[in-house]
């Protein structure tokens, strides 16, 4: 029985899926294909390049202000000033593509085409042709149409592509595309990672949290983005065999301080529905 799993976006709250993979772990069940968007797919490209959840981890707290791009100016003052600058994003990027480069050569690898230890399936839009894009190792049966899978592209830029939220970051270059958030399109890719050849395949999401009189512009545009996200992949989510889906507590796009309750979030709940999960996974 093969099993695949696809790890939605969520902005920081992303580290929850760590703790989805080491509960999954924990519990002996093995991934076999793993697919993610933004956030998710940083969690799905390290755990494809061979690092442990623990790992996992452990950089996101060692980096995570190099992920999210927080640097000597606030990103409140950055609101003010967007409309005046050339790029519809607040960063560049690069720093997610040097680090996530840097960790994949620290494996030997490259190129996403060089991962070996599983099938990878990471969405990006490309907003010049409105199309979604999809960075792999391995192309799945069938015609690849309009070269919609992509292998010849370093593991840094397929995870700075995927991640580019518009207006926090300015959209990722690549030959002739300009990618920006996978999420736009596929924000739980459980379809790419069926077409692996999975048998069963989880998809792992949040929950939008409830609005009250105490939410803050954040907590409603954070609700806001779990709605999206989930409308769009409701086809996706209907394919997946199991629905995962962890309530991280009004945790903000880019709030590395919740960094632990998330990965805790994440963990717990699968440890709480590993029973069910199983049920599934061994129900031919």
């Amino acid at each position: 029985m093969s099993l695949g799993i696809a790890l939605s976006g969520g902005g920081i709250r992303g580290i929850a899926h760590a703790g989805v993979l080491k509960a999954l772990e924990d519990s002996g069940l093995k991934i076999h294909a793993i697919g993610g968007t933004s956030s998710g797919a940083l969690i799905a490209g390290l755990y494809a390049l061979g690092y442990s959840p623990d790992s996992i981890y452990k950089l996101f707290k060692k980096y995570s202000k190099n992920i999210v791009g927080i640097g000597a100016n606030p990103i409140v003052a950055k609101i003010s000033n967007v409309l005046k600058r050339e790029n519809t994003g607040f960063r560049r990027g690069e720093n997610i593509e040097e680090l996530f480069d840097k960790l994949a050569k620290e494996k030997g690898i490259n190129n996403i085409c060089q991962i070996t230890k599983m099938p990878i399936s990471i969405p990006a839009v490309d907003i010049k042709d409105g199309r979604e894009y999809i960075f792999t190792n391995k192309i799945p049966s069938g015609n690849n149409v309009y070269g919609k899978y992509i292998m010849d592209i370093s593991v840094g830029k397929a995870l700075r592509a995927t991640s580019s939220f518009p207006a926090v970051f300015c959209p990722c270059d690549f030959k002739e595309h300009k990618f920006l958030d996978g999420g736009a399109l596929n924000n739980v890719p459980v379809i790419e990672v069926k077409n692996q050849g999975m048998d069963k395949v989880i998809a792992v999401n949040f929950k939008a949290d409830d609005i009250t009189e105490d939410s803050n512009y954040m907590d409603i545009a954070m609700r806001t983005i779990d709605l999206m996200g989930n409308k769009i992949s409701e086809e996706n989510l209907r394919q997946s065999d199991y629905i995962l889906t962890i309530n991280t507590d009004k945790t903000g796009l880019l709030d590395i301080q919740k960094l632990d309750s998330c990965y805790k979030h994440g963990y717990e709940t699968t440890i709480n529905q590993i029973r069910e999960i199983k049920e599934i996974i061994n129900n031919n």
